[in-house]
């Protein structure tokens, strides 16, 4: 893959602003203050969302979909006026696929703390600045708090399917155990129900990046001019992380040791390897807020569907829903072991084992065999 090494810097915060096309996405205000699990309080937060498909007259058909890390509501559907991406799980939604918008009213969310749409440290601030490094930690379990006010303000009770993947996953799991009455099915990709000292030790350094770049400007980056804002920590986070969503067989046998086209990695030029990587920090550095991977991180790292549960066995006995816990066999960041434990652990779950050797993104991209088991999840 040919990349270039000279690229235009986008703003600092590289988020949506105010006054942005809105593209298809909708809105809505929370009416009070989210109240957080780590303290305090979060004013004036509204989530951006998009929806596809018609709630049925019984309100039974509707489907919440979570995104990942560096996801947003744009599952389905071209790049375009609000949208950096085109949608990140095309071949799930749309007709003809399992979540049919002729059969079911999918839901997505932009998560709290992110940077398309929702409310997050790019976002304006009740006192008129940047929230910037005075956004709080936000958890797993405050976003369904956030989210049960978009299910209530659409009018469902009930989802007939909270389905998610890696941090979407994790927010999914929290779904079932924070309101087991409101999941009928759930359905969890390539994520742990508590995160690992292995997977806090990959981001690690990812925060590191970004806080050791002089962009970061602790946090308030979000005014600077164009180009000034933590770009190169945010690419070096991105390219570890990357590192961890796809596995070693694939990078072997995908690049092996070969070098990039018309380069020479003895005298300064790259493997293609490094510029695979490269080409993926490019990209987010375009498109994504560093104080929202930042956050969001966090919120990885504080994930533990056991805290103040008793314990990850006695959380995930709360489960009711009819449950299907995906992993990848290959996957390095959130070990297929971790499903396994996930599956055992929510009374009648099924574990569904994604042959495939792309690693973590192996969610993402064996799209026909997670379509196949959501479809056999939804028939149930």
């Amino acid at each position: 893959m040919s990349t270039t090494n000279s690229v235009v810097l986008p703003p600092a915060s590289g988020a949506w602003r105010e006054g942005d096309d809105p593209g298809r996405r909708q809105w809505v205000q929370l009416p009070a203050a989210l109240r957080l699990e780590g303290g305090g309080e979060l004013p004036g937060v509204r989530i951006a969302y998009e929806t596809w498909g018609t709630l049925n007259a019984q309100r039974t058909n509707a489907v919440l979909v979570l995104h990942a890390l560096t996801g947003d509501s744009h599952v389905v559907g071209p790049a375009g006026p609000g949208h950096p991406t085109a949608g990140w799980w095309q071949a799930v939604v749309g007709p003809g696929r399992a979540l049919d918008p002729a059969e079911w009213f999918v839901v997505a969310p932009n998560v709290v703390g992110g940077c398309q749409g929702s409310t997050g440290p790019s976002s304006t601030a009740p006192d008129g600045v940047p929230w910037g490094s005075r956004f709080p930690l936000v958890t797993a379990r405050d976003t369904v708090a956030a989210e049960t006010v978009l299910a209530d303000a659409l009018g469902i009770d009930t989802w007939a399917c909270v389905i998610g993947g890696s941090m979407g996953g994790m927010r999914a799991l929290e779904w079932a155990a924070c309101e087991p009455d409101r999941v009928r099915r759930l359905f969890v990709l390539a994520a742990p129900s508590a995160t690992s000292a292995d997977q806090i030790g990959w981001a690690a350094p990812q925060l590191a990046a970004i806080r050791a770049d002089p962009g970061w400007n602790g946090g308030d980056h979000h005014d600077l001019p164009v180009g000034k804002g933590p770009h190169a920590g945010l690419g070096v986070a991105r390219r570890i992380a990357h590192l961890s969503y796809r596995s070693g067989f694939e990078l072997a046998t995908r690049f092996g040791r070969d070098a990039q086209n018309g380069e020479d990695p003895w005298h300064g030029g790259r493997y293609a390897v490094e510029s695979y990587l490269d080409h993926h920090a490019d990209k987010l550095v375009h498109r994504f807020d560093a104080g929202s991977y930042v956050r969001l991180t966090e919120l990885m790292n504080a994930h533990d569907v056991g805290r103040g549960r008793g314990g990850v066995a006695s959380a995930l006995r709360r489960v009711r829903a009819t449950t299907y816990v995906a992993g990848v066999n290959s996957d390095r960041l959130y070990p297929l072991e971790q499903s396994i434990e996930m599956a055992e652990g929510i009374p009648g779950a099924q574990l569904k084992v994604i042959d495939s050797p792309y690693g973590h993104d192996g969610f993402l991209i064996e799209d026909a065999v997670v379509g196949a088991h959501l479809t056999s999840l939804l028939r149930e």
